[in-house]
């Protein structure tokens, strides 16, 4: 099964140790995002409603860069600050994501590392590559040719 990292163009830069997302045959995994502007890098929003918004076109960003969609997510996992906010994100979510909705975990969570930040999501998709791509390991193999 081929394996690839993906850098979207217009998507958050990694903040840390961690790619934005990686390919495995035809799952495509997304790191945990938030309501991060990639044009500046400062948080959009101070209601629940702009942070899921941000924090959903941020995952669409890294998804899209691969030719998959929100339609192809199957779980998601949501971080909220605050557990009470659950049905304002809940209403922003359910128009974002169509049903069938992906199967979804929603737990409360520390996200003071980013002061104000009230929401992080990570998903899993599943999406057919019609674009054949190269794989790490072809690449790592390239590498090792030119070398020798």
């Amino acid at each position: 099964m081929a394996k690839y990292v993906i850098q979207a163009k217009h998507g958050v830069p990694p903040g840390g140790a961690y790619s934005q997302g990686w390919r495995a045959g035809d799952f495509v995994f997304v790191s945990g995002t938030g309501p991060i502007d990639p044009a500046h890098g400062g948080l959009v929003g101070d209601s629940i409603e702009e942070q899921t918004e941000q924090t959903i076109d941020n995952i669409a960003a890294i998804l899209e860069e691969d030719g998959a969609s929100l339609r192809d997510v199957v779980k998601v996992h949501v971080h909220l600050s605050d557990t009470g906010l659950f049905a304002r994100y809940n209403a922003v979510y359910a128009r974002r994501f169509s049903p069938p909705y992906p199967a979804r975990t929603t737990v409360g969570s520390d996200l003071g590392h980013t002061p104000g930040m009230l929401i992080e999501i990570d998903c899993v998709a599943c999406s057919v590559k019609k674009a054949s791509t190269r794989s790490v390991r072809s690449v790592k193999k390239r590498a090792a040719r030119r070398t020798k």
